[in-house]
């Protein structure tokens, strides 16, 4: 295996790396960091948000600049403000240990006049936002007339911003420019045609396909109608009571006005939009990280400085206009060999954009149902029951407040206590969702999903393995195959809870997965799967009826129609092999 210590870089560099704790290269480090260390050349590195491109290309930085020369050797560009710092950062704890480095980051935002000064003290390395860059250069503030190395840090996201102009302006100002080293997430006709204009004899090192996503993030999609997208993106944060994550909108005016409405509720959030000015964003920034908060509300531009592993999930409140921007979204989520979710709420007519970015990702969606009430209230439940279970509190707080809590519980009931305790916890929660409507997206009449025929009789089933299982939708998915050997598209609106999920599946196919699959374990476990209640299915549910101790009497109230079958994406015929006598037996192999 590959490590860092194999690098045969310059000594200060090694001292910095081991003080951080590195050992392990990423995948782009491993291709991209040996190549620039013994031979620069033009090079194109594709990999994803998250997957250490900043190492990648910053250290064989540092490790050509000549601190003794007082001019700017090396640009790094950037599409933002809080990216642009993040790499200064970063680039400043690599060269930590090299006396006479000083590395620059000029971005807009703030008042110009100290970045002038900062230029004035002569930096090797200046890391840029492209608008700022032209400013200075226009006041002659700065010379590019000595760079060497230029850097396009996410590439494809300054194009998308506008920024080509830009480029083209700032590389025809390095006319001593011998290398350009340019990284993006996706491989564009744009990307490709900055690489042509000004990059010679490069190569293009790759880690994974373009455009394909980390294989760690489960898709979700929700369908529901426009004007209950606030009201679905409200219930998903519900569901989600250990939500640490970003809610994409498309305007600022949306991010704002969302985040508004959702801290009035008392929800933890805060927008990030390019119209707040620098401070507050910084502060925003700060208690993001430092889990003050539980989620931010952002638009594209003003995300792409967030450096954070822990994000657990996106939520897009709405689709990106550009398909290959879900690329840049999905990818602030499992970070770091993490897992994570990336769910989108969508409208029946958006069903289309969905398949256009599976696509271009090559990766299955999920479409799972917005949870009822009930499904709200047990989540929280089981949330806040595992919360006491792992809480640990002071030894001090025992000793100062023991009598008195004894004294004033002496006569109540070891249980009664504990309804109490969760009713105080959870009945604003009851409260909210005592009679909800059902939210999901009804779809009468033509399968607006894939165009699927809904002649076949369609059930759905329930199975007794869940989160706790360590499963999410793509991974439960991936199991049911491996046991089945069924195609991946014969199953369709997969929902995966705590300790159960469901999924519907064509008629004829049930009694096949059920017996192949009764038979099988899972981590040990028997895995238990049957047909799950037709009151609940006709109402949406998956679990909310009695008869599974669901909250609240009947799921989702009733208050959908009753339909007339389960949606399936296409026709069955297409994704397995019935044998004459009508039986179904999975596909063929070969």
């Amino acid at each position: 295996m590959i490590s860092f210590s194999s690098f045969s870089m310059r000594e200060e560099l090694m001292q910095a790396i081991s003080d951080l704790g590195f050992e392990t290269p990423t995948p782009i480090q491993q291709k991209v960091i040996p190549q620039l260390l013994s031979e620069p050349i033009d090079i194109i590195g594709l990999a994803q948000t998250g997957t250490g491109k900043t190492a990648a290309y910053g250290l064989p930085l540092l490790h050509h600049v000549d601190v003794s020369v007082k001019h700017v050797q090396c640009l790094v560009l950037s599409p933002t403000r809080e990216l642009c710092m993040q790499i200064q950062e970063e680039m400043s704890k690599y060269g930590t240990h090299m006396r006479g480095l000083r590395i620059t980051a000029v971005y807009g935002g703030v008042p110009i006049t100290g970045q002038m000064r900062e230029v004035r003290a002569h930096p090797q390395v200046i890391v840029a936002t492209p608008g700022r860059l032209i400013d200075l250069l226009e006041r002659k503030a700065i010379s590019l007339e000595h760079v060497q190395y230029v850097v396009l840090d996410e590439a494809d996201e300054m194009l998308n911003m506008g920024f080509r102009e830009d480029i083209d302006l700032i590389l025809k100002s390095t006319p001593a420019r011998e290398h350009t080293w340019l990284f993006s997430a996706t491989m564009s006709n744009e990307v490709r045609g900055i690489a042509k204009r000004f990059m010679k004899d490069w190569k293009e090192f790759a880690a994974g396909a373009a455009n394909v996503t980390n294989e760690n993030i489960d898709h979700q999609y929700f369908v529901t109608n426009h004007h209950n997208r606030f009201e679905t993106l409200r219930r998903l944060l519900d569901f989600n009571p250990g939500i640490y994550g970003i809610i994409f909108t498309r305007t600022k005016q949306d991010a704002q006005e969302v985040s508004e409405k959702l801290m009035k509720m008392g929800y933890l959030v805060s927008p990030l939009h390019g119209d707040m000015d620098q401070k507050m964003r910084t502060k925003v920034m700060e208690r993001f990280k430092s889990k003050a908060l539980q989620c931010i509300v952002a638009t594209d531009v003003a995300a792409r400085g967030i450096d954070v592993n822990d994000i657990t999930h996106v939520i897009n409140y709405e689709l990106p206009d550009d398909p290959e921007v879900y690329t840049h979204r999905s990818g602030r989520t499992a970070r770091a060999g993490k897992s994570g979710i990336c769910m989108s709420i969508v409208s029946p007519k958006q069903i289309s954009n969905i398949r256009q970015i599976e696509r271009l990702v090559k990766q299955k969606f999920h479409k799972s149902d917005i949870p009822d009430g009930a499904e709200v209230v047990r989540k929280r439940l089981f949330f806040y029951l595992e919360q006491i279970a792992n809480a640990e509190p002071k030894a001090d707080f025992a000793k100062l407040y023991r009598d008195s809590i004894h004294e004033t519980f002496a006569e109540v009931d070891k249980d009664e206590l504990i309804r109490k305790l969760i009713w105080l916890q959870l009945k604003d929660t009851i409260d909210a969702y005592q009679d909800t409507e059902d939210l999901n997206a009804g779809f009468e009449g033509k399968d607006r999903d894939r165009g699927g025929s809904r002649g076949n009789r369609f059930v759905r089933l329930f199975i007794n393995l869940g989160e706790k299982d360590g499963l999410n939708a793509q991974k439960l998915l991936q199991f049911i195959i491996e046991s089945t050997d069924i195609d991946a598209n014969t199953i369709d609106r997969m929902t995966v809870r705590d300790m159960s999920s469901f999924f519907n599946v064509p008629g004829d196919a049930a009694e096949y997965i059920i017996e192949h699959l009764s038979n099988k374990k899972f981590k040990g476990r028997k895995v238990r799967l049957e047909e799950a209640e037709q009151r609940s299915f006709a109402g949406g549910g998956d679990s909310g009826g009695s008869s599974r101790g669901g909250y609240g009497g009947e799921s989702r109230g009733g208050s959908r129609p009753k339909p007339q079958g389960p949606r399936f994406s296409g026709d069955v015929r297409s994704y397995g092999n019935k044998e004459s006598a009508g039986g179904y037996k999975g596909k063929r192999k070969g």
